[in-house]
């Protein structure tokens, strides 16, 4: 039986040194609403697949923790079936939590938030408001404008003019740029933190005239200025692994406390992985990452890891480890997880080609293992092909149709007449849907994963007759089958997606970004 903890002891071993896990598995609109700081969001329905990268030791002293303790209950469960030696359930949730006068707080990845307003307000960080941006551009000042998100949220929506340059890449490939010495540049985020950060790299990369944008893409929008959609300009210049931007990484790596590793150096902390967390990070691109990378890293750009810190590791005490081709994105990026307060912070020294010197093999692709179960719940549930289910919904007694995919991928389309139970309440929220054990039952999902779990727990409550769509609405779509969108039959607003950037209200905008900033509060007496 699982283990529970009271608040007051989980408080004391959050503050204490002890290394340990605390996952909020509730959907992200409860997360972001209100949590214990330090939670790591992991919810219900991704643990099969996410548990092993937050956490990779399973020995690890871990809390899980929801509103009532009802889901984390459940997830405990599905953790130590993974393997969790040492899971314990926070008594009575967040509502226990608060009763006893402990704090929450808000919203989404804070501890990196919270990092890059220290940075504006502790290294004063020159930013330029929306109003002014627009009249540089409208004057035709000698200007570069630059996009630090991802390139497919830079396709989306951005400021006309900007071109794409994710984060992580910044301190390479800003030389391939050929700035004049005048030339102002300006990075901007859809907010506040990668603005901050990508415009601080470029300072201590000895790059002049350098200035985040004031609230990014939302603060142009709410100041009455067009967004671009559908930008192209997502090429990169070519990288600059010279040695004087060489030389300038590892210098602010050094001064940050990152600990340079040989390729020898590397193995042999790899091999301790089975008796403390060691976390693997490549921060290069996609394309890169997948041409070749040392086994065992996964793939995180560096800018989305310095905006997502807490989705990258749950276990602060964990040894987390960079690996680029050289030596500029990897000591940026563990430079930033240093100054965040993460205690070992290495880098490989050379990155893959190091490794490779060394005579070591490098990984090709993109590792994908199955989720935890899947297997077996696959070999447990028949499937039935698209137009099986088309024919059954067309029978005197149809199925009920459970998609148990996110509301998101339920509005975008689901089998018409599909009701949607997110996974993560499954065995709360199904006697209200299927009235009885003996009634058909189909599971669905966006592609078959999440629907072919939820369709094994199903049968392990005493469901009967349940099956999965093989390959979900994904091949429904495919077979030329009519689906259907929106949100028909919810009957709450649902709490598992988070609007982010633009796609907020300006209301949504306001009150996200005066949140970023008062973030920064604590240290405006250092400036």
């Amino acid at each position: 039986m699982t283990s529970t903890i009271a608040p007051k002891p989980l408080r004391d071993l959050l503050q204490s040194g002890e290394p340990h896990a605390l996952l909020d598995v509730r959907e992200q609109g409860e997360y972001n609403a209100a949590h214990i700081a330090g939670a790591c969001w992991l919810p219900r329905r991704l643990i099969e697949t996410g548990a092993g990268a937050l956490v990779p030791f399973s020995g690890t002293r871990m809390v899980v923790c929801d509103d009532d303790g009802a889901r984390a209950k459940l997830a405990a469960a599905t953790l130590e079936r993974m393997g969790y030696a040492d899971v314990a359930v926070l008594d009575g949730g967040l509502n226990r939590w608060t009763t006893d006068g402990l704090p929450t707080e808000w919203g989404l990845n804070v501890p990196s938030k919270e990092f890059g307003e220290r940075l504006f307000e502790q290294d004063g960080v020159p930013e330029v408001t929306p109003d002014e941006l627009h009249a540089w551009l409208a004057g035709g000042e000698e200007l570069v404008l630059l996009d630090a998100r991802t390139p497919e949220e830079h396709a989306a929506s951005t400021i006309p003019t900007s071109r794409s340059l994710p984060g992580g890449e910044l301190a390479l490939r800003a030389a391939g740029l050929s700035l004049g010495g005048r030339t102002r540049v300006v990075v901007h985020c859809a907010g506040r933190t990668r603005s901050i950060v990508g415009a601080r790299t470029l300072q201590r990369m000895g790059v002049p005239n350098v200035y985040a944008l004031r609230n990014g893409t939302m603060g142009w929008s709410m100041a009455g200025y067009e967004l671009e959609t559908g930008s192209t300009r997502t090429a990169m210049p070519h990288p600059a692994e010279n040695e004087d931007a060489a030389r300038r990484a590892r210098a602010l790596a050094d001064e940050d406390g990152v600990r340079s590793l040989s390729p020898g150096g590397l193995a042999e902390l790899m091999a301790t992985s089975g008796t403390q967390n060691v976390y693997l990070i490549d921060p290069r691109t996609r394309e890169e990452y997948a041409a070749g990378h040392v086994p065992g890293f996964r793939w995180f750009p560096g800018g989305q890891a310095v905006q997502r810190a807490d989705e990258v590791m749950a276990v602060r005490h964990g040894h987390v480890v960079f690996a680029c081709d050289g030596i500029i994105r990897a000591a940026v990026t563990a430079s930033w997880f240093a100054q965040m307060g993460v205690p070992h912070v290495s880098m490989l020294d050379g990155g893959t080609t190091a490794w490779a010197a060394a005579g070591r093999a490098l990984e090709t692709g993109f590792p994908s293992p199955a989720p935890d179960g899947l297997a077996q719940a696959r070999s447990d549930v028949p499937a039935v092909s698209p137009v099986e289910l088309r024919d059954a919904l067309a029978s005197p007694q149809p199925p009920t149709v459970l998609f148990v995919g996110t509301s998101r991928d339920f509005s975008a389309a689901h089998t018409p007449g599909a009701r949607w139970l997110a996974r993560g309440w499954l065995e709360l929220g199904v006697a209200g849907l299927v009235e009885s054990r003996s009634t058909p039952v189909v599971t669905t999902c966006a592609d078959g994963v999440q629907s072919s779990l939820a369709a094994a727990t199903l049968r392990e409550l005493g469901y009967e007759r349940v099956s999965v769509l093989d390959g979900g609405l994904a091949a429904w779509r495919e077979a030329g089958l009519p689906a259907e969108g929106g949100l028909a039959g919810v009957a709450s607003p649902p709490q598992d997606v988070v609007p982010t950037g633009t796609a907020r209200t300006p209301a949504e905008m306001m009150h996200y970004l005066r949140w970023e900033e008062a973030l920064g509060d604590k240290y405006k007496a250092g400036r």
